[in-house]
């Protein structure tokens, strides 16, 4: 669920903080944590050895799979048919467009002095 290789977070430059107005929502959890694998190992062992702890771990894997659920359905725009995604983004392609046009206009009409140095 989460997007690009784990190292590349530590290889990118930290951003300057947005103004208050405008700040981002919090980031999610780090992304070894959207990670199973590691309680499914986990159960596996415990019942190749017989312990007791299966149930614990258990336990553990149905609360991640409980937080990962509560998660998703808290995502911005979860709730937007395919169908309103894909008009959204025309809409929003349609605005580039526009705004680009404009300000190639603008540009051509030389209204804009720009120093030379």
């Amino acid at each position: 669920m989460a997007s690009g290789p784990a190292g590349r977070a530590a290889e990118e430059p930290p951003l300057p903080e947005p103004p208050a107005e405008q700040k981002s929502p919090p980031l999610p959890p780090a992304q070894e944590e959207f990670s199973f694998l590691p309680l499914v190992h986990d159960i596996i062992k415990c019942m190749d050895k017989d312990s007791q702890d299966v149930h614990q771990v258990l336990n553990e894997l149905k609360n991640k799979f409980q937080e990962m659920r509560k998660l998703i359905s808290s995502m911005p725009g979860i709730g937007v048919s395919p169908e309103q995604q894909q008009q959204q983004l025309q809409n929003l392609r349609e605005q580039v467009r526009t705004k680009n046009e404009l300000l190639q206009k603008y540009k051509s009409l030389c209204m804009f002095e720009i120093p030379k140095e």
